[in-house]
């Protein structure tokens, strides 16, 4: 029997490799459709963290509240356990107690009427305001957006004011703010968000935080109250800075909004026995947490 030449296997070889090449199996394209499902992997992901296409980054899971007593405890213990100097401080005052807060969006209009005026002032200019509106639960976004500059003007709400309402309401209206948002957004998205909106500043931001919200991590570096408290606390020759602030508050995390609530403690009690109890607390301006701290909160 003759078998065919040695060569002739080689080239039915090469030749059906070459065929194989041309028109691959099944099972030869594998490869290529699992760099497919790769790549369309990264592209939806891309595609999530694009903000053009959410009209919010997505929400994460946010510390427990202020709003209960066993949060408090655990916040004090760690504060008496990070700081021997503020422990001190935390035997000589009650702890916390927290009022709730019923509707973000009324307490964010009611900080923008309060801004720069006394609480007499402020009180009265906020009572014509809700009787405009109705009641204290008429007070929401289609309401005051229905309010022309000219009626907010007639409760002694300023131009530039009205202009900040509006502003704030427009921004639920569309659905940039809403109160199940800011309930349950993180701190610092929430401070982004919040300091969008017109005649919001940082430092309103972390009192509505600290005493509508609750929330137990939140230093408000810019308060004069709270540099002073610490400035007197750890006996410094200077009122720090906030960069200072956030480097000698670090032990306190993640309960720097009750760290904080001391040092008003603190400056108030200091206040008040400097001046024979005739002066008005160093906490009741509008720079240092005043009307928060007896209208809203603690």
């Amino acid at each position: 029997m003759n078998h065919p030449p040695p060569q002739t296997t080689t080239i039915t070889t090469r030749t059906t490799v070459k065929k194989l090449r041309e028109n691959p199996t099944p099972s030869s394209k594998i490869p290529f459709q699992s760099r497919k499902i790769r790549k369309l992997t990264t592209t939806a992901t891309a595609v999530d963290n694009d903000p053009t296409k959410s009209p919010h980054p997505p929400l994460i899971k946010i510390p427990k509240s202020l709003s209960t007593k066993p949060e408090i405890d655990a916040a004090i213990n760690h504060l008496r356990a990070s700081d021997p100097l503020l422990a001190a401080l935390i035997s000589t005052h009650p702890p916390p107690k927290l009022s709730p807060c019923n509707s973000p969006f009324l307490s964010l209009t009611k900080s923008i009427i309060f801004q720069q005026l006394a609480t007499k002032a402020a009180n009265s200019i906020y009572t014509r305001f809700v009787s405009l509106c109705g009641t204290h639960s008429d007070v929401v976004p289609n309401t005051v957006l229905s309010l022309t500059p000219q009626k907010l003007r007639e409760t002694g709400v300023s131009a530039r004011k009205a202009s900040y309402l509006h502003d704030l309401t427009d921004k639920f209206s569309t659905g940039f703010l809403s109160d199940t948002l800011i309930l349950t957004v993180d701190d610092e998205t929430l401070f982004r968000m919040l300091t969008s909106v017109k005649g919001i500043g940082p430092w309103s931001v972390h009192m509505f935080m600290i005493f509508s919200l609750h929330r137990p991590d939140v230093l408000p570096v810019g308060d004069l109250g709270v540099r002073k408290g610490l400035q007197c606390l750890y006996g410094l020759k200077d009122l720090p800075k906030p960069m200072q602030v956030e480097q000698i508050c670090e032990k306190w995390r993640p309960y720097r909004s009750v760290g904080s609530w001391f040092m008003w403690r603190l400056m108030e009690a200091k206040t008040t026995k400097g001046n024979n109890g005739n002066a008005q607390s160093v906490v009741e301006d509008d720079q240092s947490g005043g009307f928060w701290k007896k209208k809203l909160c603690f």
